[in-house]
């Protein structure tokens, strides 16, 4: 993909513009910028570190601070109401930033007006002083002002990449705490224990926490840290032990420079069991500030944060949540007592509440009939209103909107859950799997599954695999079909078992040269090796439709739809208007008009992007070419968001009949550009991200 970078000097431009444009609001931060500069998180963190050797956040802060400066030079505001103009909530934090930022406090701005605003540790221009000249109107005041502002902007970014020593990205693993108790029982408190020291850090927005499911790879493993540190690519390792004794809790923690192997800082806790949350915070607040990230006031209360007064429930908690993790249906039914019994205890406890919807939900996903909807309902419920601010909390709202099916309603409460938690993988999994299948949405579809790999890049190779092939599958929705062939490749390199991987590359190959003899060649050998597979024997039967045999066609789904009920798996409803057509070519009436009219019921209750696209299918299908291109000019005009398949459109034989309406071209036209202008916005906001993956 070319680079099509902004030239330096208007980019730091429309960087500080945007934050100025935001620049009261306390919560404008790194994501929100991004999308301000319709860029990826990752691309932007990436490019502000290498041009200027900042984190997005320091930029902030720096453009704030210097609009502060010239507030409080300029007018009669206060230090306080300054600090709240600029986005900073508490006048204390604001105070502490000035000072070092620029050497002294705020409140001493009026007596240094014959000394330099230039940040500390920056160089002074030489017309840097003050002149007597005319005052200027208001209009020229603002210009000046604004002129101001960005050149004090890029002089202090300049100085400080100048200034400052070239610094790692701050990254850290948290490794499983070994439990030293003779009491094996006690495994949970130490598992707790490890969780929380990295629940705690991952609130530091500065810091890069390594998730808790790359970090339980090496539970036994014989690696050193330097061999760990490459895998991972992290700079910093905690590594802890501990053990109960009685009601008195010993803790060993270390602190291990990768790069060099050396241990930085070690310390022993001893704590009475009752102080857990006390022993929690200390920890995580101690290596912050040996490793010299700054904890905002926001971060440092949320780690603060108790999530419960009571310790029994809190130790019935941690029980059920070991049991979580391990996640077999036997672990998950055993897990709900122990939440029910926390929330017993504790009704107002939220984190409670929140993991028994995610258990719930799980067990709902592993049963036919799902008998857990008023649970989820109802704990959902429970742990929003105890803490409607907590990712665990969002994430159990999101789901509860899941297990009724109201997938597009899950959406805002799981990409609110992220902004708390930005390195969630359980969210960026829900996310991938519903902007891929429940609300399709190709773009974000893409975006997610690109964090999804950032995040989860040292996991075990399955799900790395799973991973690369959901990146794969959103390249090849949005056109990019030599890159998703390059990570469907690295998806079967790392699991050759994966059979997503495996189907999804027949299409890939097929949007490439447009065979569906080879198409169907690949999916013949992926149906052979597990014949139980209905899903690609439905595929197989789809592109025997798209080569009109639709004999074969109708054989396929002949074998597919008993072992679809067998399973009680009712999933190719948006295929059942292609199911129904081959048996009408075939001659099963019957069975024709069941699933024809099957899909006309899906179409008509569909509530994604695609409905309308449906419903001309439908009705070309019917032969009733004027409601068939109402629809179909209704799509395409009211959607900008296609799959690349649907630009084969003038292929498939379930649009035969609307092909030969007039404005079929025009139409599929408006369909094309929308496409590839959405294809070529997408190359441009994800260009650095493909480079890095």
């Amino acid at each position: 993909m070319a680079d099509l970078p902004l030239p330096e000097s208007d980019f730091i431009a429309r960087l500080t513009a945007a934050i100025e444009k935001n620049i009261a609001n306390e919560q404008f931060g790194v994501s929100e910028l991004a999308d301000e500069m319709s860029m990826s998180r990752s691309n932007l963190l990436r490019k502000v570190k290498k041009e200027y050797n900042l984190s997005v956040s320091q930029l902030i802060s720096q453009v704030r601070l210097t609009r502060a400066m010239e507030l409080l030079r300029t007018t009669s505001q206060n230090v306080s109401e300054v600090s709240h103009q600029v986005g900073f909530n508490s006048s204390s934090y604001f105070i502490k930033c000035f000072r070092e930022y620029y050497g002294y406090p705020p409140g001493e701005v009026g007596k240094r007006e014959s000394t330099s605003t230039i940040p500390v540790g920056t160089l002074p221009d030489d017309d840097d002083r003050k002149t007597s000249s005319p005052q200027p109107r208001p209009y020229q005041r603002y210009i000046v002002i604004g002129a101001v502002i960005l050149a004090l902007v890029i002089g202090a970014i300049w100085a400080w990449s100048a200034l400052r020593p070239e610094d790692e990205e701050k990254s850290i693993v948290v490794l499983p705490f070994k439990n030293e108790s003779s009491d094996s029982s006690n495994v949970y408190l130490i598992n707790g224990l490890m969780e929380a020291t990295l629940n705690n850090l991952q609130q530091i927005q500065d810091l890069r926490v390594v998730s808790r499911t790359s970090a339980e790879k090496y539970r036994k493993t014989s690696k050193s840290v330097p061999e760990m540190a490459k895998e991972l690519n992290v700079r910093y390792f905690v590594e802890g032990s501990g053990q109960k004794i009685g009601d008195k809790i010993l803790l060993n923690i270390q602190l291990i420079d990768a790069t060099t192997d050396k241990h930085l800082w070690a310390k022993q806790y001893r704590r009475e069991s009752k102080d857990i949350f006390e022993l929690q915070e200390e920890i995580a607040q101690n290596i912050a500030s040996e490793i010299e990230v700054i904890l905002t006031p926001e971060e440092r209360s949320r780690i603060e944060k108790k999530p419960t007064d009571d310790l029994e429930a809190y130790d019935n908690y941690l029980k059920g949540k070991d049991l979580f993790y391990r996640s077999g249906r036997n672990d998950l039914e055993a897990s709900i007592p122990l939440f029910k019994k926390a929330v017993e205890r504790d009704p107002e406890f939220a984190l409670a509440y929140a993991t028994a919807t995610m258990v719930y939900y799980y067990l709902d996903i592993f049963n036919l009939k799902k008998e857990h909807a008023e649970d989820i309902e109802l704990f959902a419920e429970k742990a929003m209103l105890y803490d409607p601010k907590s990712s665990e909390s969002l994430t159990a709202k999101a789901l509860s909107f899941a297990a009724r099916q109201e997938y597009e309603l899950s959406i805002p409460y799981f990409e609110k859950a992220l902004e708390y938690d930005p390195r969630s993988g359980l969210v960026l999994h829900f996310l991938t799997e519903f902007y891929n299948i429940h609300v399709p949405n190709p773009a974000k579809y893409l975006e997610y599954a690109i964090r999804k790999v950032q995040v989860d890049n040292a996991i075990d190779s399955a799900t790395r695999s799973f991973n690369y092939f959901h990146l794969s599958n959103a390249l090849a929705q949005t056109g990019f079909l030599d890159d998703a062939l390059r990570y469907n490749t690295r998806s079967l390199q790392l699991n050759p078992k994966n059979f997503f991987a495996g189907y999804v590359r027949a299409y890939i190959h097929y949007g490439t040269d447009r065979s569906c003899e080879k198409t169907k060649a690949i999916l013949l050998a992926e149906w052979k090796k597990d014949t139980m597979r209905f899903d690609i024997l439905q595929e197989i039967g789809k592109v025997d439709f798209m080569m009109r045999d639709f004999a074969g066609a109708r054989s396929c789904y002949d074998r597919a739809i008993p072992i679809m009920q067998m399973f009680g798996m009712d999933i190719f409803k948006h295929e059942y208007l292609r199911i129904g057509a081959a048996y009408a070519h075939t001659g099963d009436k019957a069975k024709a008009d069941y699933y024809i009219s099957e899909f006309k019921r899906f179409a008509d209750n569909d509530q994604t992007m695609y409905k309308d696209m449906f419903l001309a299918s439908y009705y070309s299908l019917q032969g009733d070419n004027a409601k068939a291109i109402t629809h179909f000019r209704k799509f395409a005009t009211e959607q900008d968001n296609f799959l690349y398949w649907l630009l084969l459109l003038r292929d498939d034989p379930l649009g035969d009949n609307l092909r030969k309406h007039p404005q079929f071209d025009p139409i599929m036209k408006i369909i094309e550009d929308k496409f590839w202008k959405k294809h070529r916005e997408v190359k441009e906001r994800f260009e650095d991200d493909f480079k890095n993956l």
